[in-house]
């Protein structure tokens, strides 16, 4: 009997994709347009006009410290249980949970791996470069305040930018970044803002973020967000990579299936002998019968056997013809 080989998750994964080989035709790559580029150019700038405000203690500091003594999370202590739930749509791991799954669904169905290799890329620009940020300003949190009125600069804190609000432009703006119609990325991109702008009030109203943290939070999300087609190039040449690889691993996984199983080799088939044999020991082997390749083979090319014994039942008064005990003893008449 012939068998299939048995496919793996990531066979049948594979599989799926590879049911269209070519990505669909209505599904547009962002350019790095003029447009893009004079937006980076503003939110680059924007960027390094709050570092600066905040450097030079300016009426930005000024009015966190304004803004921490108000403290919001008393003054409308009501809605503090549905603040307190919606910031979570700023933390990574969470977010990212929500984001792959829906982007895998999508490689799924485009039979591509560029949603989920953008949103790796992106999450890997976001560490590095919101990371670098925070341990190279070492600014204190309002929590964390020492002087009243400073910057609270290089003082061993990760506050600056706000780490929730740049996860959430990323992480919720990569959705309309890999929509595929210009009309669902206008509507998911005013979405994602929102989001994200709620993400970022929700952490001033909380007192973890000073309002200039998430200012440049805002900043940073939207730069990695604006610069990333210059990734697609990347992107493009590693998803190439990984089905190559996939490629390999099938061929070789095929050429040694077939070494390990030649071609014409006979099959074992092992046939249990009758039941009602009574001289056949429980427990003694079965014997194999070799059949001739193929499904189906004839009776006249099987190769015979002969059973083991007698098919006559032992008897307890009959002796072997020709033995000793065979002779019967001469009586006088």
């Amino acid at each position: 009997m012939r068998t299939e080989p048995k496919l793996t998750r990531l066979d049948r994964v594979f599989a799926r994709l590879d049911r269209e080989p070519e990505r669909p035709a209505h599904l547009d790559v962002p350019k790095m347009s003029r447009h893009r580029i004079v937006l980076l150019a503003a939110t680059l700038a924007f960027y390094g006009a709050i570092v600066w405000a905040v450097i030079i203690t300016s009426w930005l500091v000024r009015l966190d410290w304004q803004v921490m003594f108000f403290r919001p999370y008393q003054q409308w202590s009501e809605i503090h249980w549905f603040v307190d739930y919606y910031v979570v749509l700023g933390q990574r791991g969470p977010t990212a949970v929500m984001v792959a799954a829906w982007l895998g669904w999508r490689s799924w169905r485009q039979h591509t791996l560029r949603p989920l290799l953008a949103l790796g890329v992106s999450l890997l620009l976001l560490n590095i470069t919101v990371g670098a940020a925070k341990y190279g300003m070492g600014r204190l949190g309002p929590h964390y305040a020492t002087v009243i009125g400073s910057n609270e600069m290089w003082r061993g804190g990760d506050i600056f930018p706000s780490g929730h609000t740049a996860n959430a432009v990323v992480t919720w703006g990569i959705l309309a970044y890999m929509a595929s119609t210009p009309r669902a990325r206008r509507w998911l991109s005013a979405v994602s803002a929102v989001t994200s702008l709620g993400v970022g009030m929700a952490t001033v109203y909380l007192g973890t973020h000073w309002l200039s943290d998430v200012l440049l939070g805002w900043a940073a999300g939207l730069l990695i967000l604006l610069a990333l087609p210059w990734f697609e190039p990347l992107i493009a040449r590693s998803e190439a990579r990984i089905f190559d690889l996939r490629d390999r691993l099938r061929a070789r996984r095929s050429r040694t299936a077939s070494a390990a199983v030649p071609a014409g080799a006979p099959h074992v088939v092992v046939t249990p002998l009758p039941a009602d044999r009574e001289d056949v020991a429980a427990g003694s082997p079965r014997a194999p019968v070799y059949l001739a390749p193929g499904p189906h083979t004839a009776r006249s090319e099987r190769t015979p056997t002969s059973p083991t014994g007698s098919r006559r039942p032992p008897h307890a008064e009959r002796h072997p013809r020709g033995s000793a005990s065979s002779a019967r003893p001469l009586t006088g008449g």
